[in-house]
């Protein structure tokens, strides 16, 4: 585990394991916001700052990816926005190249702590794999823990049927299958340009699919990307679901 870095609205920490033989390195970025603060999902919505995790690139180490746990949504006025407000950690998996030499981790990691007013928060963090003593009991006890927060990847009774755009790309309308007994769903849409989709319309159950439209709103010129998928996330109950959407 780095030190704690703290400022005005909470404190993070990077936590990590010992290369695994194929040089898979499993870690985690740990934010802790205050109380009252609040901090971002990988998209923020309508406002906010999205966690960045960046790697030194000279230490021969590649961030292949960073999971997010579920999110709620918090209204400020008309602002709608997601993330946390308790402690979360961020799981991450590295990947080093020179699996004989000695891991050395210098990693920055950049988030948004906001209450009234959001604060930039940046911290650089230095860790020598190669001193550490002892086994990573508590770091392994963290991860798994974290692990279980994160969405759930699509099963058979859970799962994005069909999608598609739709009134000249101008609304999404996506079918679900949803878990037996579920609640109207929440569902958020993460588009490459990094606008959120919240509002739903003409929800209906068809043939046992649940079907609604989506409107893009502002950032419908901008969300179609070519080659860049749409990350789903749908919240039914206690269980959540996430995937990603592809468009030809």
């Amino acid at each position: 585990m780095s030190a704690w870095a703290e400022n005005e609205g909470g404190r993070m920490r990077i936590i990590a394991l010992p290369a695994e033989p194929d040089g898979t390195v499993r870690g985690a970025l740990q934010i802790e916001p205050k109380n009252g603060w609040i901090t971002y999902w990988k998209e923020p919505g309508q406002a906010g700052i999205p966690p960045q995790i960046t790697i030194s690139p000279g230490d021969g180490i590649r961030l292949q990816k960073v999971e997010f746990p579920v999110p709620r949504q918090f209204m400020t006025g008309d602002v709608r926005d997601l993330g946390y407000d308790h402690a979360v950690t961020l799981p991450f998996t590295l990947e080093v190249e020179d699996k004989a030499k000695p891991l050395m981790l210098n990693a920055s990691a950049f988030v948004g702590l906001c209450r009234n007013i959001c604060i930039p928060f940046q911290a650089d963090f230095h860790m020598d794999m190669a001193s550490a003593k002892g086994l990573p009991f508590e770091e392994n006890l963290i991860l798994d823990e974290a692990r279980k927060s994160l969405p759930e990847q699509p099963s058979e009774d859970f799962s994005v049927a069909h999608h598609a755009l739709t009134d000249g790309k101008r609304n999404l309308r996506v079918g679900l299958r949803l878990p037996a007994d579920s609640p109207p769903p929440q569902i958020f849409v993460a588009t490459p340009a990094g606008h959120v989709l919240f509002d739903q319309t003409g929800a209906q159950m068809v043939d046992g699919t649940y079907v609604v439209t989506m409107p893009l709103g502002k950032g419908a010129d901008k969300a179609v990307v070519a080659g860049r998928n749409w990350d789903i996330l749908v919240i039914a109950g206690s269980r959540a679901m996430e995937t990603a959407l592809a468009f030809d």
